[in-house]
C-alpha cells in the first residue's frame, strides 16, 4: 500500500500525470538534438566531404521530423495524461525517420545505424515492456531491411561501397546482441529503482507508524500516571462508605459499593498493565508460563470480562514448551476478540491456536458475522479506519499489525468460506520462548 492509495482520484493521478508530460518533454528535447545533429551531419557530408547524398529527400524527412515535433509540443501543453502508446507512437516515428534516412545513405553501410541503439535505450527506460518490445521489433526490422534494399553510400565517385555477406552477418548479429542487452538489463535496472523506491516508502511509512505508536505509548502512559490518584482516593472513599451505618444497612447499597470496588480493582489493574506495556516495571522478573495454559488463561479472562459471549477454544499440536506471559500479546487477542464480538453479536465465537510445525504459532480468532467488505480488507489494519463510523476510532486493529509486526509476525484478514470473518495473528514461537542467561 502506497501514500497516493489515500487520495482523491484527481490528486492520485497528478503524478502519473506529470510523469507522462516529463517523458514526453524528454522526447522533445532529444529530437531537437536529432534534428540539429542530422542537419549538421548531412551538410559537412554532402558539401565538406564531398560525399553525394539525396539532400532534398533528406531535407524533407528533417522537415517531418520538425513537424512532428512541433506537434508533440502542442500536445504536451494539453490538460490530458500522456498515455504510454502516445510516448511508444512518438517512438516509432524516430524510428521511422532514422530508417528512411539510413536507406538513403547506404543503409547497413552507414556508420551511424547505431543510433538505432538510442531508440531502445531510450524505449528501455520510459515504456511498459509490451511498448518496448515493439520498438525493438522495429528497429531490428529496420536493421535487416537495410542490409537488403538502400541507395549505396558513394564515397568513391566511381563505384558504390559495398560491405561482404559475412561481414553484413556479424554487423546483424552484434546489432541484435546490443538491443536485447540493452532492453533487457535497462528493464531490470528500472524495475529494480522501483523495488528499492517502494521499499524506501514502505520503511518510511513503517517509520511514521512506529513514531505515531511511541506517542501514544507516552499519551497512555501519562494518563495512567494521573489517573493512579484519583482511582486510589475513590478506592479509600468507597472502603469508608462500606463501614457506615447508613450504607451497611441497606443490602441493596452494599452490593453496589461492592461492585463500584471491583471495577476500581478492574481499572487499577488496567492502569498497572499499561504502565507495564510503557516499561514503568520492566525491573521485574518476566512472568513465565506453559503455551497451553497461557492460551487457556487468555481465553478464561476474556469469558470473565465478557460473560455474555460464548467463546470456543480449539488447541491443536501444541509444543509443552514455556513461553514469556507477554502482556502485549493478551491484549492483541482480546482486542481481536473484542472486534469479533461487536461485529458478529449474540454468535459463538472461536479461537483457534495451533503449532503445527514446532516453529510458528498461529492463532485466529473466528466468527460467525457479516464479514469484512473489500474496502476494509484493503485497508485492514490502518489507523483510523473503523466501521464504527466514530472519529478516532480504529486504532486496535493497527496497534494490533504493529505488535504483531514487533515480535516477528503478521496480522491477516479474510472472510470464512462458510460465513463470517477469520483474523489470523501468525508469529515465530521463538519470539515468545524467554533467553537463556549469558554467564
Amino acid at each position: 500500500m502506497t501514500e497516493l492509495d489515500h487520495l482523491p482520484a484527481p490528486a492520485a493521478e497528478a503524478p502519473e500525470r506529470r510523469a507522462g508530460q516529463a517523458n514526453l518533454r524528454q522526447l522533445i528535447e532529444l529530437r531537437w538534438l536529432a534534428v540539429g545533429g542530422q542537419l549538421a551531419t548531412v551538410l559537412v557530408v554532402h558539401l565538406g566531404l564531398s560525399i553525394t547524398l539525396p539532400l532534398a529527400e533528406m531535407l524533407t524527412l528533417l522537415g517531418v521530423l520538425v513537424a512532428f515535433n512541433l506537434f508533440s509540443l502542442w500536445r504536451n501543453r494539453l490538460s490530458s495524461p500522456v498515455s504510454q502508446l502516445e510516448l511508444c507512437i512518438a517512438l516509432l516515428v524516430d524510428v521511422g525517420v532514422l530508417t528512411g534516412q539510413l536507406y538513403l545513405a547506404g543503409g547497413s553501410d552507414n556508420p551511424f545505424i547505431y543510433l538505432y541503439l538510442l531508440q531502445v535505450a531510450v524505449a528501455s527506460v520510459l515504456l511498459r515492456p509490451a511498448y518496448l518490445w515493439a520498438i525493438v521489433l522495429s528497429t531490428v526490422t529496420g536493421f535487416v531491411l537495410l542490409t537488403q534494399w538502400h541507395r549505396p553510400l558513394l564515397l568513391d565517385p566511381t563505384e558504390p561501397t559495398t560491405l561482404s555477406p559475412n561481414y553484413l552477418g556479424g554487423l546483424l548479429l552484434c546489432f541484435l546482441l546490443n538491443v536485447g542487452l540493452l532492453a533487457v538489463f535497462i528493464v531490470r535496472i528500472n524495475r529494480n529503482l522501483r523495488q528499492r523506491d517502494a521499499e524506501l516508502a514502505a520503511a518510511q511509512q513503517r517509520a511514521a507508524e512506529q513514531t505515531h505508536i511511541v506517542r501514544m505509548g507516552l499519551l497512555a502512559s501519562g494518563a495512567a500516571h494521573e489517573l493512579g490518584t484519583p482511582l486510589a482516593t475513590l478506592s479509600v472513599i468507597l472502603g469508608d462508605w462500606a463501614h457506615m451505618a447508613p450504607f451497611a444497612a441497606e443490602p441493596e447499597l452494599r452490593e453496589e459499593i461492592e461492585e463500584m470496588q471491583r471495577q476500581i480493582l478492574r481499572c487499577k489493574a488496567i492502569v498497572t498493565g499499561i504502565l507495564m506495556s510503557a516499561g514503568d516495571m520492566r525491573g521485574e522478573a518476566p512472568r513465565l508460563a506453559t503455551l497451553q495454559s497461557f492460551i487457556d488463561g487468555l481465553a478464561a479472562h476474556w469469558r470473565a470480562a465478557h460473560p455474555q459471549a460464548e467463546l470456543a477454544l480449539q488447541c491443536e499440536a501444541l509444543p509443552d514448551v514455556q513461553i514469556i506471559s507477554d502482556s502485549a500479546l493478551q491484549q492483541v487477542v482480546g482486542n481481536l476478540l473484542d472486534n469479533a464480538a461487536e461485529a458478529a453479536p449474540g454468535t459463538p465465537l472461536t479461537l483457534a491456536v495451533a503449532c503445527a510445525d514446532g516453529e510458528t504459532l498461529s492463532l485466529s480468532v473466528l466468527d460467525r458475522g457479516p464479514g469484512f467488505d473489500a474496502e476494509r480488507l484493503a485497508h485492514f489494519g490502518e489507523p483510523y479506519q473503523s466501521s464504527k463510523g466514530q472519529p478516532g476510532r480504529g486504532m486496535g486493529l493497527f496497534l494490533s499489525v504493529n505488535v504483531a509486526r514487533t515480535l516477528g509476525g503478521r496480522l491477516e484478514a479474510r472472510n470464512r468460506e462458510d460465513g463470517g470473518a477469520a483474523v489470523t495473528l501468525t508469529l515465530p514461537l521463538a519470539s515468545l520462548l524467554p533467553r537463556p542467561a549469558h554467564a
